[in-house]
C-alpha cells in the first residue's frame, strides 16, 4: 500500500477554502462534512492542469467520454455492465436526484425514505414539491434493516418514489443483494420509482460486496435510475460533476426530457476529473486502505477512552456512526461536543427519525486528528460525569 500524505491541519486550513475549513474557529477539530483530508490523486491533478491549460474551460452538451469511463470502471469494480448510452450529466447528485423526481412525480407526489439517512434527501423532495414519507430502519444488533412490511404498507398505500441510499450513509452500510432483490420486487410490484444514490459505492471496503441496484431493478421490472459520481471516493465534490444513469429503455426515454440545462450547468473541469478518477484506482484503493484502518484506530480508542459509546464499523465510506445514547451529554451530543470539546461531527438528529443520540464523525483524516478528537471528547465525557450528582 501506497500511503496517502496527510499535511497538518495548520497547512490545510491555510490551503483550502471549502466550508469544511472555513465554517468553524481554529481551534476546532473539523470532522463533519463528507471531505477528505487527503491530497487529490495525482492523475486529477495533471487532468485539470492540462484542461486549464488548454483554456477548455467552455459548456458541456452531454457526457461525452465521461460514459464509457463510467461503463467501464463500473464492469472492472462491480460486474455492471452500463449501456453508455443511458448515462445522463447533472451538476451534482443532488441536483440529479431532483430533476429525476420532479420527472417521476407529480407534484404534490409522496416519496419514500429511510432515516437515519442523509439528511439533504428531505430537502431535496422538498425542492421538487413533493412530499416526504418517512419510513424508519430498524435497529437490530449491530446494523440496521429496512422495515419491509412497513415499506410494503406505505408503497401499497401510494408511493410515487423511493430514495435508496446505497451504501447508507450515514451508517456505511452495504445493502445485500437479496435485500435490493426484495426492494426492487416491491418497488415492481406498486410502480415505485427507485432512485439509487450510489456515490458512496466506490468507497466500498475490502471484504464488503456493493451490489449496484440498477441491474436487480432491470431484472425485476422495476423503474429505475442511479445517481453517482467520483466526488466522495476521489475528494472533488467542489469540481460539480455527476452521472444519471437508466436501468432500462422507457426510463431512458424519460431522463431524455431532463433539462438542457442540467447537463449545461455541469463543470467541464468536473466532467474531466471524473474520467480521470475512474481510471486511477490504484489511488481509490490506497485511500481506501487508510480509512479502514482509520476504522479501526476509532474503535480501539472508543473502547480506551470512550466505552460507553456504541460503535458498528462501517462496510463503506469514511463517515462513522457513533452512539452516544449512554454518555450522558443528551439527545443532541452534537452541540456539546462542539461548544466544550471543540470537535465538529454531524448531529444525528439532522438524519432524521432514530437519530437522536448519534453522531457522523469523518474518517477521512489524520490518525493524529482521529486520536486528539476522540481524547477531547473523552476530556468532555469525563468532566459531566464528574460534574453530575451520584444518586444515594
Amino acid at each position: 500500500m501506497s500511503v496517502i500524505t496527510v499535511a497538518p491541519l495548520e497547512h490545510i486550513r491555510r490551503e483550502r477554502s471549502s466550508i469544511k475549513w472555513t465554517r468553524f474557529p481554529a481551534d476546532v477539530l473539523p470532522l463533519f462534512v463528507a471531505e477528505m483530508d487527503y491530497p487529490l490523486a495525482p492523475e486529477i491533478i495533471a487532468t485539470l492542469v492540462e484542461r486549464v491549460q488548454a483554456s477548455d474551460t467552455g459548456y458541456l452538451d452531454g457526457p461525452g467520454p465521461l460514459a464509457p469511463a463510467f461503463a467501464a470502471f463500473a464492469l472492472k469494480r462491480w460486474g455492471w455492465t452500463v449501456d453508455p448510452s443511458h448515462v445522463h450529466l447533472a451538476t451534482d447528485v443532488s441536483v440529479g436526484i431532483v430533476e429525476a423526481l420532479r420527472l417521476a412525480v407529480p407534484p404534490g407526489g409522496r416519496v419514500a425514505i429511510t432515516p437515519p439517512v442523509y439528511p439533504p434527501f428531505y430537502e431535496l423532495v422538498e425542492e421538487a414539491l413533493a412530499t416526504v414519507i418517512a419510513t424508519p430502519l430498524i435497529e437490530h444488533g449491530d446494523t440496521w434493516l429496512f422495515d419491509f412490511a412497513a415499506l410494503e404498507s406505505s408503497f401499497a398505500a401510494g408511493i410515487d418514489a423511493f430514495l435508496l441510499c446505497n451504501p447508507h450513509n450515514p451508517h456505511g452500510i452495504v445493502w445485500a443483494p437479496d435485500t435490493l432483490e426484495t426492494l426492487a420486487r416491491l418497488a415492481a410490484r406498486y410502480d415505485v420509482f427507485v432512485i439509487s444514490d450510489e456515490i458512496h459505492a466506490p468507497l466500498t471496503y475490502p471484504g464488503a460486496t456493493f451490489t449496484p441496484f440498477a441491474p436487480l431493478a432491470l431484472a425485476a421490472g422495476a423503474r429505475a435510475v442511479t445517481v453517482t459520481s467520483a466526488s466522495k471516493g476521489w475528494n472533488v465534490a467542489g469540481l460539480k460533476c455527476a452521472i444519471v444513469i437508466a436501468a432500462d429503455d422507457a426510463t431512458n426515454d424519460l431522463l431524455g426530457l431532463l433539462p438542457e440545462e442540467v447537463a449545461c450547468r455541469t463543470s467541464i473541469l468536473g466532467l474531466h476529473a471524473n474520467i480521470a478518477a475512474f481510471g486511477c484506482t490504484d489511488w481509490l484503493d490506497n485511500a481506501i486502505d487508510q480509512i479502514v484502518a482509520n476504522d479501526l484506530l476509532l474503535s480501539e480508542l472508543l473502547r480506551e477512552h470512550l466505552p460507553a459509546v456504541i460503535y458498528h464499523r462501517p462496510r463503506a465510506s469514511y463517515l462513522a456512526w457513533m452512539d452516544l445514547r449512554h454518555v450522558g451529554l443528551g439527545d443532541n451530543p452534537y452541540q456539546r461536543i462542539l461548544d466544550d470539546a471543540r470537535v465538529a461531527l454531524n448531529s444525528g438528529e439532522s438524519f432524521g427519525l432514530g437519530g437522536a443520540g448519534f453522531a457522523r464523525l469523518n474518517l477521512a483524516c489524520s490518525p493524529d486528528t482521529l486520536r486528539e478528537a476522540v481524547v477531547r471528547i473523552a476530556a468532555l465525557v469525563a468532566r459531566e460525569t464528574a460534574d453530575t450528582p451520584t444518586a444515594v
